[in-house]
């Protein structure tokens, strides 16, 4: 039982890639509607929303895999267990890399985003004091 939690574990990182890598599409989406010559405010909610889709995905994620650590995290840290699944135990810590590098991109783009709306917002209000 104890091998079909580590693989199952191993499986939830690797989704976990997958949508970090589905919200940096979208965070590259949103980047192209924030510096269209007209802002489609709606395309950005849209965006917005199906990130935060994402990002709830993210989180049951999270909580499966703490949930599934929580009952084999004795197991995989004994000697034993280090023997018998240092396989997994490389492909885990190989998604962990990736899963913070992405992580960390997406903050960035998440910052670039932000910075540019801001600005938009800022052009926006102008327009309509100057108007």
């Amino acid at each position: 039982m104890q091998e079909n939690y580590v693989q199952i574990m191993l499986e939830s990182l690797k989704k976990k890639e997958n949508i970090l890598d589905a919200i940096s599409e979208k965070n590259l989406q949103q980047k192209e509607v924030v510096e269209a010559e007209e802002v489609s405010f709606d395309a950005f909610d849209r965006i917005i929303d199906e990130k935060a889709e994402f990002i709830e995905q993210l989180d049951k994620l999270d909580r499966g895999f703490e949930s599934l650590y929580e009952r084999v995290k004795e197991l995989i840290q004994s000697e034993e267990g280090k023997a018998k699944y240092r396989n997994e135990i490389k492909e885990m810590q190989e998604c962990i890399r990736k899963i913070t590098e992405k992580s960390t991109s997406i903050q960035v783009q998440e910052k670039r985003n932000k910075q540019t709306i801001e600005a938009v917002f800022r052009n926006e209000k102008e327009k309509l004091k100057s108007g």
